[in-house]
């Protein structure tokens, strides 16, 4: 027996048919996870934004304490300020920092355009905290909205509270409002 002959008869490699088919089966794959890939991508821009402004509305407050003056959050198209002075005296484009005039300090600016496809929507132009108690004044809603129709809310007290909730408690990391 000559296993020279025998290994020449023996196919070595993949077939192109082969390939093919396995490439197919790749791409099935990867096109069924694209969906829940791009799904976990816009939860989690929902998630970030909707924190910050949860956050930046608790610091808003503790500024206000910690200055000894009033502190506001006054929202725009594409952006909110957090600052001092009153509504008309800083104000933000969506594209760089916050511009005010007289004494007003802006201490920061969110640019909401930066969450592509979240937007922020309250219903009040502007929340100001007292720093004699920490009290606000409009009390107010502040939502963030993704184009997929979820929203979380920042619901902002009187007494300058703020609690986060969700209409679609199931979808998101908190509380049902």
């Amino acid at each position: 027996m000559n296993s020279s002959k025998t290994l020449g008869n023996q196919q070595r490699g993949v077939t192109m048919i082969e390939c093919c088919i396995t490439l197919a089966i790749a791409g099935i794959l990867a096109g069924s996870a694209l969906p829940s890939f791009t799904e976990s991508l816009d939860k989690r821009r929902l998630e970030g934004l909707s924190s910050e402004v949860g956050t930046d509305l608790r610091y808003a407050r503790s500024e206000a304490v910690a200055r000894n003056t009033g502190v506001r959050v006054s929202f725009h198209q594409a952006c909110y300020v957090v600052h001092t002075g009153s509504r008309a005296d800083c104000r933000c484009d969506g594209q760089g920092p916050a511009v005010c005039i007289g004494d007003a300090v802006a201490l920061k600016t969110v640019n909401s355009a930066d969450a592509r496809g979240v937007q922020i929507v309250a219903n009040v132009s502007s929340l100001r905290f007292d720093p004699t108690n920490g009290t606000t004044s409009p009390t107010g809603t502040v939502c963030t909205v993704p184009a997929n129709g979820r929203s979380v809310h920042h619901v902002v007290s009187l007494m300058g509270r703020v609690r986060t909730c969700s209409p679609a408690a199931a979808g998101a990391a908190c509380a049902p409002c």
